[in-house]
């Protein structure tokens, strides 16, 4: 017997305002301030207008969500990962500073955190086996990236095209960047700064390439 496709888990109101008011918590604002600084009425988010007179529960408008955004200098995508972190378990994960991460001894063979040196922090990251978090310092992969910005790296998880992700190369470098092409002899980065070209990579320059599946403002 063929097996039945999974049925799509659908949206819902709560998932989104539960990331409004996650948006609003990590500006250090409640709802209301949000929706002041964003240039809406206080009341936008607040609960009151989650729900219609006739008792029907009610989306955000697109308009207020992206003034929202603006106004937490926060991204569409941030958005969706703090709609993703509804339900998710919290838990410590190794924390490594950027440029340390260049130095021998902190990662194995296949990317794993190993070693000493490390810290660590808590983050939403239930299912991501071996997951670890490097801390951004500088303003090199500005805007995608701001110093003190930390990412979560899933070695686990598989990578597609687009992706943005960490490479570790044999001479020790590491690289962040997007997936820009991945063959069986080589692959190609496109930079998250706003300068800078393209970096090509023979495979055997690469010790291991992982996912960033997460990034804590």
């Amino acid at each position: 017997m063929a097996k039945q496709p999974k049925a799509l888990k659908m949206l819902t109101h709560g998932q989104v305002w539960g990331a409004l008011d996650r948006l609003a918590e990590r500006a250090g604002l409640s709802p209301s301030g949000l929706a002041r600084r964003a240039g809406l009425d206080p009341t936008t988010f607040n609960k009151s207008k989650r729900i219609t007179a006739d008792g029907r529960e009610r989306w955000p408008s697109t308009e207020s969500l992206a003034k929202a955004l603006a106004a937490s200098g926060s991204s569409i995508d941030t958005f969706v990962q703090l709609i993703g972190d509804h339900g998710r378990d919290v838990r410590s994960v190794p924390l490594l500073a950027l440029a340390q991460a260049t130095h021998p001894g902190h990662f194995d063979a296949q990317g794993f955190p190993a070693g000493r040196g490390w810290d660590a922090v808590a983050l939403p990251v239930a299912g991501e086996d071996h997951a670890f978090a490097l801390e951004i310092s500088g303003d090199a992969f500005n805007p995608a990236y701001r110093n003190g910005d930390v990412i979560v790296v899933a070695p686990r998880t598989p990578i597609r095209r687009g992706d943005r992700v960490v490479v570790k190369t044999v001479a020790g470098e590491v690289l962040i960047g997007e997936l820009r092409r991945r063959t069986a002899k080589a692959l190609e980065l496109a930079p998250l700064g706003a300068d800078g070209p393209d970096r090509a990579l023979a495979s055997d320059e690469v010790e291991w390439i992982a996912r960033i599946a997460w990034t804590r403002h």
